[in-house]
């Protein structure tokens, strides 16, 4: 008996792995180890970033650790993204990088790869965080890749950790055009 309460107890934190609630804003992430990618002409160039930032818009953030895994496996939302053409007025997505939870030895490429991603889209917002300090403050799970959408307040319309399927992007798509 001791042993299914212990089991039903820890059940919600595998099922839940992120800590958003929807109607409210992302629990705050400040990234002062490298942060937001600023293109100078063609250097790049970081700033401070933090998620108190993400308003006046409808923004998704894609959170993915710093391997090639974990930016494959929500590749088909970022596509349907680039599909819709959403107004860059209205629209932004936000790119958090956990360069912290990359393969061992291949941070300098991850930081790499994102500078190249910034010169490549430079209306792109992106952010390196060399300490994980997203993926610690929204309780999210290693090697893995996260969707986040807010609306124009900052407060969370949609999350899921891990996967998205057919039906979870459709969900997301729908959100981003009725909140633009």
């Amino acid at each position: 008996m001791k042993h299914l309460v212990l089991t039903l107890a820890l059940l919600p934190s595998l099922v839940f792995a992120h800590n958003f609630k929807d109607g409210i804003p992302v629990p705050l992430v400040n990234v002062s180890d490298k942060g937001e990618l600023v293109l100078n002409g063609k250097d790049i160039g970081y700033q401070p970033w933090q998620s108190t930032s993400l308003t006046g818009k409808v923004f998704l953030i894609q959170h993915i650790a710093g391997r090639s895994s974990a930016k494959e496996l929500n590749a088909p939302m970022i596509e349907a993204i680039k599909a819709a053409k959403l107004p860059q007025d209205k629209y932004q997505t936000v790119t958090v990088i956990n360069s912290n939870d990359a393969i061992w030895g291949t941070s300098g490429f991850v930081k790499s790869s994102a500078e190249d991603s910034k010169k490549e889209f430079p209306w792109s917002a992106m952010v390196l965080d060399a300490k994980g300090m997203a993926r610690n403050a929204w309780d999210l799970t290693p090697e893995s890749s996260a969707i986040i959408l807010l609306d124009k307040e900052g407060k969370v319309l949609f999350a899921k950790d891990g996967q998205l399927d057919a039906n979870n992007i459709a969900t997301v798509m729908g959100l981003i055009k009725s909140h633009l």
